[in-house]
């Protein structure tokens, strides 16, 4: 498992609450949250492997929700 700087985690995990609050129906469940290191902006990732841009990195779902308290 890859660590990353707390601030991203907690970034991560409200941009994927928002998402689900919006309660928008969707066939595949996302599987993390692409994040920017320097903007901590955002979005759902629903492959294993995205493409990501050089400043981007990619957070597993499973991190997202272990670190949740």
């Amino acid at each position: 498992m890859t660590f990353f700087d707390p601030s991203l985690i907690k970034a991560a995990r409200n941009i994927y609450r928002n998402y689900y609050s919006l309660d928008v129906p969707t066939d595949t469940p996302a599987m993390g949250v692409i994040i920017n290191r320097d903007s901590h902006r955002g979005q759902l990732a629903f492959k294993h492997k995205p493409i990501l841009l050089p400043r981007e990195c990619f957070i597993p779902l499973k991190q997202i929700e272990s670190e949740a308290y």
